[in-house]
């Protein structure tokens, strides 16, 4: 089984270089092939990138989070640009809009979410979206400033209703840990509802923990097998080849080969 982790907070999880190679190390050991590393600020991926950046199967998102809405870097536009020139940087991100905690206001969070569209749009690439309270302006905006690439509802949170509506869109569905738990009825519902082909997975490490592993401190990639299993048994399909079509999926939106 070869699974694509594609949102995964490396970064994180340790901060300590050491530690998150072992990390990667114990994703591959669990079938983990590739995944994207992913960052909230600048600043993280200044960090994270270089220490990652010749490992064999991971690749990079670029970009600020809304909860760096207030300091995203007084150059942000041309650090982010800059950075999608390096090696096996593939999508921006993560951007959204997060009403749930108080990050600036909503204006400040708008702009910062259609300035990172209109840059994955300048670079060909897709984007990876953050939402948080936020369903209806983000579906608002992305209607009339979706890139070509397409953009990725990371850790997918709204209901089937409006994973139907946005169908009409170049869009993806990442779910993570939380589908697996029993009250997640809106997901269940929603990977029901929806083209398997528009499906992808993730593990939201270190957020997110699958409900098998409910004990640990906090997620790793490699735990990501619980979600694809869980996935497989809803759908009523077998394992192998549900990862096989996800695989399809990830290469496909981040413009990976498949082998």
């Amino acid at each position: 089984m070869k699974l694509f982790d594609t949102h995964a907070h490396i970064g994180l999880i340790y901060d300590d270089p050491i530690e998150q190679l072992r990390v990667i190390q114990q994703a591959k050991q669990a079938g983990v092939a590739r995944l994207i590393s992913i960052n909230n600020s600048l600043h993280d991926f200044e960090r994270v990138y270089p220490n990652l950046k010749s490992i064999k199967g991971v690749y990079h998102a670029v970009g600020v989070a809304p909860s760096e809405v207030t300091t995203p870097g007084a150059d942000y536009i041309s650090k982010i640009e800059q950075y999608l020139s390096y090696p096996n940087v593939v999508a921006v991100g993560e951007t959204g809009l997060d009403y749930c905690k108080q990050f600036g206001d909503k204006r400040s969070q708008m702009e910062l979410f259609i300035t990172q569209l209109e840059i994955a749009q300048k670079h060909n690439l897709p984007v990876i979206i953050h939402n948080r309270d936020a369903g209806k302006d983000i579906y608002d905006v992305l209607k009339d400033r979706i890139p070509d690439s397409g953009a990725i509802f990371h850790c997918y949170s709204e209901n089937a209703a409006y994973a139907k509506k946005c169908l009409d869109m170049n869009v993806w569905f990442s779910f993570a840990g939380n589908l697996t738990y029993r009250n997640a009825r809106n997901l269940h519902e929603t990977v029901l509802n929806i083209p398997i082909d528009r499906i992808l997975i993730e593990t939201e490490s270190p957020f997110m923990i699958p409900a098998e592993f409910r004990d640990k401190k906090r997620t790793m990639p490699a735990y990501i097998t619980s979600t694809a299993k869980f996935l497989a048994e809803m759908l009523e399909m077998d394992v192998e080849e549900l990862s096989e079509q996800l695989w399809k999926n990830s290469c496909k939106v981040f413009k990976l080969p498949e082998e």
